[in-house]
């Protein structure tokens, strides 16, 4: 058995940033009512025309990890894809990435886990590398939400929350055991799918031209639906109960927690979940205010960013949480 270990990191946001009261143009809300119910100040969003898509978003953060990873293109041999937002149907951003990169013929796999996405993908390219089957795998995380909300009253509680952007990682094996990726956990219980869902359209046919088409009054399923609180409830509790999981399994303790990355779903999750391990702000990092909730994006634009800053360095023992549609929800303990 071999280990991997996070090698590079990228991420990409759209130039467009929307604040609270951009949106407070388009529907009743205001920046004090989104502040107080999710911490998000901002958040980016695709412009038409400015060449960004789920796929695109992808390759420009890719081609960052890879720089930095030090590992040529040519040497990545799978590329794992994590999105509930793809350009298409079908192909899926993965083979578009590897075409975009001009990267051999490897194999290239799509996860729709949504907000679990990357830590899913995360732990398959740790699997693949664990059992020697491959030795550099890139993973990606994107997702472009703003064509695909509902920016009226009706759709404000979930509209507000969302973002557009990329984040990926290099794994490439190492011989160092104790070094690099630990463990991962992955959970999912589909009884309570209904409750954080869309089911609609892909972003070639997107919401406004099919409500033009089919006008189906105040119940659209192209929108997405969340039960807000019970969303809440059950992902502070998942949060809690899956970090304790990958601590357990590798005989650690929260103490020994250097930084923890949660998925960027709503601050007072994170907050929530900080208060009850009794972590210091320097321990937790979140970057919500500014990007929004970017789905299967949000670790690894974080984990990126918390990198790029200096917050995490070699030895750290870095730990990635998510939860969300599904649901589903997993850990990552890292030891960087």
């Amino acid at each position: 058995m071999y280990q991997s270990k996070i090698a590079g990191l990228g991420s990409y946001l759209p130039e467009n940033v929307v604040t609270n009261d951009d949106l407070s143009k388009l529907m009743d809300t205001n920046d004090a009512w989104i502040q107080e119910r999710t911490g998000i100040q901002e958040r980016r969003h695709i412009k038409k025309g400015d060449g960004n898509s789920t796929a695109t978003m992808g390759a420009k953060a890719a081609r960052i990890a890879i720089e930095r990873s030090g590992i040529a293109k040519d040497d990545i041999e799978m590329i794992v894809f994590a999105t509930l937002s793809p350009d298409y149907y079908f192909p899926g951003c993965g083979v578009q990435v590897q075409e975009m990169l001009d990267i051999k013929t490897i194999p290239a796999l799509d996860v729709r886990n949504q907000c679990s996405g990357f830590i899913y993908g995360l732990s398959v390219a740790d699997q693949f590398i664990k059992t020697g089957m491959y030795k550099n795998i890139l993973v990606i995380g994107s997702e472009n939400h703003s064509g695909g909300l509902d920016f009226t009253d009706r759709g404000r509680s979930i509209s507000v929350i969302f973002g557009d952007g990329a984040g990926a990682a290099v794994l490439t094996r190492t011989d160092h055991i104790s070094q690099g990726i630990l463990s991962t956990h992955l959970h999912s219980e589909g009884k309570n799918a209904m409750e954080l869902s869309l089911r609609g359209p892909s972003t070639e046919y997107w919401v406004p031209q099919i409500i033009a088409e089919n006008p189906q009054g105040d119940d659209i399923p192209y929108y997405p639906h969340m039960n807000g609180q019970f969303v809440f409830k059950n992902a502070i509790q998942r949060f809690s109960e899956v970090i304790v999981e990958g601590l357990n399994a590798n005989g650690l303790e929260v103490s020994d927690i250097d930084m923890l990355i949660p998925h960027q779903a709503n601050l007072r999750i994170s907050q929530f979940v900080q208060q009850k391990f009794k972590l210091k702000d320097s321990q937790v990092y979140n970057n919500i205010q500014k990007y929004g909730n970017t789905t299967a994006a949000s670790i690894p634009i974080a984990l990126t960013e918390a990198w790029e800053n200096g917050k995490i360095k070699q030895g750290d023992l870095v730990v990635l949480a998510a939860f969300g549609s599904g649901f589903t929800w997993g850990s990552a303990i890292i030891e960087w």
